[in-house]
């Protein structure tokens, strides 16, 4: 039963087992877990990437040179630093030995997403999960939300460095209007959910709130920062009413007041609890579980540490072993950490990872990446993840024993056909494409 869950413990919380993991833990997989809850500190490999607002400078910079000086800036260096971020964050998680903190880091990131599809946000985008993410992922839910929403990468995502107020005395004079993209994200997809309780007169006074809330250097004449930046004369003047609470004029500070009435609010906690629980457990959670999530977040004021340990000690996390699916890039990093890979590709991780349709900070909208089994495992996605199988089987030394194998990674979950399939398949690489094309080894 120990290593049953300790194979929960190292996939559904964690990325994979590393050679050994499986063994090392399986006196006490909960614990395992639970000391990782204060891990919020950077990974080595983070160590010579830029903060978030060099890059912000460097776009604004050209930005302000022309469309010509925009591009050159992104081939010569901008694109780079996209890349030199993934390549780390990959090889991050495949060495991690917290690898339940660094799950929480990237469900945390999906949730408050932005994305390279915007291309001025791909240079920033790993830094802002670094900045605005990691250091609250076992702290307080309001802190993390103010993090986010003040982060330059979320600001221009969502435009809401332009948004200025139609009364303001910027609005007056360029003419220019209130943008609702951050304002109906935040409600939508970071704190209420759909249902929550707003509707669209709540969006555009929210939206009238956070005028002014943006990024220093985005307008010509503004001092070149890059970071959070609060534009008095842009900010629409006046009392503001959302979800029938009063805020009177008081400039950036409505903005914050707003945010943290948020994060307290009881749809946010529901809202969160049932993300966490379908991430954790099930793609349809018992609800029972997400009662528990949502009292514990609103009984400690949204300490996430307090929310993980109600997770970690939830019987129905520890009762389907197969429950969840892993995405694209889940998939790929279990392999490089079940071989106990220890170096980046020569190529990097890119490749792999586009092949597989799952690019960090390459979310399809600011939904972020879907969170059920029937997003990763349609017909071409599965095609896609045999193919990398046997692409890495091939390049294995001979000397692996796939038996062993079985032993280190899916056995405690292991089938019958499963074990029968890779014992009796003719080689060594078609041993190992067969493992790591199984369902044990596919789902978390």
């Amino acid at each position: 039963m120990s290593r049953r869950n300790a194979f929960i413990a190292i996939n559904r919380f964690g990325l994979g087992a590393r050679p050994g993991e499986l063994n090392r833990i399986a006196g006490d997989p909960r614990g395992w877990l639970e000391n990782q809850i204060t891990a919020t500190a950077a990974p080595r490999e983070f160590q010579n990437l830029p903060p978030a607002s060099e890059s912000a400078k460097a776009f604004f910079r050209s930005r302000r040179q022309g469309v010509k000086a925009i591009r050159r800036a992104y081939k010569t260096y901008l694109r780079k630093r996209y890349f030199d971020e993934i390549n780390s964050r990959a090889l991050a998680h495949i060495r991690s030995q917290t690898p339940f903190a660094e799950r929480m880091v990237a469900f945390w990131g999906n949730h408050f997403t932005v994305s390279a599809k915007r291309f001025f946000i791909s240079p920033m985008a790993g830094a802002y999960e670094r900045e605005a993410i990691r250091p609250h992922i076992f702290g307080r839910f309001e802190d993390m939300l103010l993090a986010a929403v003040r982060h330059p990468a979320m600001l221009l995502y969502l435009d809401n460095a332009g948004s200025v107020g139609p009364n303001s005395i910027a609005g007056r004079i360029i003419k220019r209007g209130l943008n609702e993209n951050l304002a109906r994200e935040i409600l939508e997809l970071h704190t209420l959910g759909v249902g929550g309780g707003y509707s669209q007169n709540d969006v555009t006074e929210f939206a009238r709130i956070l005028t002014g809330w943006s990024v220093g250097g985005i307008g010509k004449r503004q001092k070149l920062t890059g970071v959070f930046n609060y534009v008095g004369f842009a900010h629409e003047p006046g009392s503001k009413t959302l979800l029938g609470k009063r805020y009177t004029e008081a400039g950036e500070a409505e903005g914050t007041a707003a945010l943290k009435a948020l994060a307290r609010h009881p749809s946010t906690a529901r809202f969160l609890a049932t993300k966490l629980a379908r991430h954790f457990i099930a793609d349809d959670p018992p609800k029972d579980a997400i009662r528990h999530l949502e009292r514990r977040f609103l009984a400690t004021d949204g300490d996430l540490a307090e929310v993980a340990k109600t997770l970690i000690r939830l019987a129905p996390t520890w009762r389907e072993p197969l429950a969840k699916v892993k995405t694209g890039y889940e998939y790929a990093i279990s392999i490089f950490r079940a071989l106990g890979v220890d170096r980046q590709p020569r190529k990097g991780y890119l490749p792999i990872l586009f092949a597989l349709g799952h690019v960090p900070f390459t979310a399809p909208s600011p939904k972020g990446w879907p969170d059920r089994a029937g997003d990763w495992i349609a017909p071409e996605s599965l095609m896609r993840r045999i193919e990398l199988a046997r692409a890495m089987s091939t390049r294995l030394p001979r000397r692996i024993n796939p038996g062993r194998f079985v032993e280190s990674t899916i056995a405690p979950i292991a089938g019958v056909d499963t074990r029968r399939l890779v014992a009796r398949a003719p080689s060594t690489d078609e041993a190992m494409a067969l493992l790591f094309s199984s369902p044990e080894f596919q789902r978390r």
